[in-house]
C-alpha cells in the first residue's frame, strides 16, 4: 500500500504561500529601491555580482544565468556574474587565505564602483557573504542582501536588504527565487523592450 503523501504537500505549499504573502506585505518598497539600484546601474555601464553558500550559491547562478542569458524575451544579455562558480579560484582563495575571503578577493577583482554586489544568506551571518559586502562597500558598489526572518548581520551591512519572515530554510530560499524572478522581469523589460 502505498503511503498518501498529500497531507506534506499541502501543508508545505501553504506554508510557502503564507510566506510569500507576508513578503508581499512587508517588502514593497524595498524590492522597489532594489530593482531600481540594479536598474540605475546597469543603465551605467555596471553589473551585477551575486554570492552565497550551498542553496544560495545555486540562486546566484540561477539569477545570472536569466540576466546574461535571457527571463521572459530575446533580447541584449545584461552583465551579471555569479562568484560561486570557478572552482579554481573558490579552492585557491580557500586554500591561500581562507574560506571567509572567497567573495571578497573576487568582489575586488572584478567589481568596480557602481556595480551592485548581492549577498544571499539565508541567516545573514555567512562570514564570506559578510566579508564580500563589506569590502564591496570599501570599493563603492551598491549592496544588496537577501536573507531571513531576522536578517542577521547583513541586514546592517548592506544598503538595502530583502529579509523573508520565516526561519524555514526551504521557505526563505523559495521566497528570494521568487522575488529573483521579478527582479529578473523588471530589468528585462525597462533595459530591453525594444532591442532583440
Amino acid at each position: 500500500m502505498k503511503n498518501d503523501f498529500s497531507a506534506a504537500f499541502e501543508k508545505r505549499l501553504q506554508e510557502s504561500i503564507e510566506v510569500k504573502q507576508q513578503v508581499l506585505l512587508q517588502n514593497r518598497e524595498v524590492f522597489s529601491d532594489i530593482a531600481h539600484a540594479m536598474l540605475e546601474s546597469l543603465r551605467q555601464g555596471g553589473k551585477v555580482l551575486l554570492f552565497g553558500n550551498g542553496g544560495s550559491a545555486a540562486d546566484a547562478q540561477h539569477i545570472a544565468a536569466e540576466l546574461v542569458s535571457r527571463f521572459l524575451h530575446d533580447r541584449k544579455a545584461l552583465p551579471a556574474i555569479a562568484l560561486t562558480t570557478d572552482t579554481s579560484i573558490l579552492t585557491s582563495v580557500a586554500n591561500d587565505y581562507a574560506y571567509d575571503q572567497v567573495f571578497a578577493r573576487q568582489i575586488e577583482a572584478l567589481g568596480k564602483q557602481g556595480d551592485v554586489a548581492v549577498g544571499i544568506s539565508t541567516s545573514g551571518n555567512s562570514p564570506n557573504v559578510l566579508k564580500a559586502v563589506a569590502r564591496a562597500r570599501e570599493m563603492g558598489l551598491t549592496t544588496v542582501g537577501l536573507t531571513g526572518r531576522s536578517g542577521g548581520a547583513l541586514k546592517d551591512a548592506v544598503d538595502w536588504c530583502l529579509c523573508v519572515p520565516s526561519d524555514s530554510t526551504p521557505r526563505i530560499q523559495e521566497v528570494h527565487i521568487a522575488v529573483a524572478h521579478v527582479l529578473c522581469e523588471v530589468l528585462e523589460l525597462e533595459l530591453c523592450s525594444s532591442s532583440p
